[in-house]
């Protein structure tokens, strides 16, 4: 059984408890728009930006199942596509549909990397059953000696130029 009370890893999260069930509500709130007719497993997930916007996502999935889109990468590909390129905190919630959450449901490995990309080793990663069941991870410990910008670094594109 997972406590919210008791933080088991450092986080880099300066986010209260309240805020991180807040979190929680709006990707359980996400999940519930998402179009899983192949799967039937509905995932929502709440992306915290560096100044505070909240963007939402849930899981699209596609017949030809390459195109499909997680909960992760919508959420982040729709913050970019307004410009905002920095992360603090997501939460990510999972189940199939009409039942509870037995277990968390954490991101894919494509999810962890495009969130490295933005969010760096530091992202606060809440991964929930519920508001007040979950636990927290950096996206340092998903995704050890993750690639990232800095491997690139010297590359015109990278640095800007």
């Amino acid at each position: 059984m997972f406590s919210p009370h008791i933080k088991e890893v450092n986080t880099m999260t300066n986010l209260t408890l309240e805020e991180k069930k807040e979190l929680i509500r709006m990707a359980l709130a996400a999940r519930e728009k998402a179009y899983v007719p192949y799967s039937d497993f509905m995932v929502g997930a709440a992306l915290r930006a560096k100044d505070g916007r909240i963007f939402t996502g849930c899981n699209v999935e596609n017949a030809a199942f390459t195109p499909t889109s997680c909960a992760e990468r919508t959420a982040l590909f729709k913050a970019v596509a307004e410009g905002v390129t920095e992360f603090t905190d997501i939460a990510v919630v999972g189940s199939r549909r009409g039942e509870v959450n037995r277990q968390i449901t954490s991101p894919c490995g494509v999810c962890r990397q495009a969130l490295f990309e933005f969010g760096g080793p530091e992202l606060n990663v809440i991964m929930a059953k519920s508001p007040e069941d979950f636990i927290e991870r950096s996206m340092d410990e998903l995704l050890p000696f993750g690639f990232g910008p800095s491997n690139v670094a010297g590359n015109a594109a990278v640095e800007g130029k």
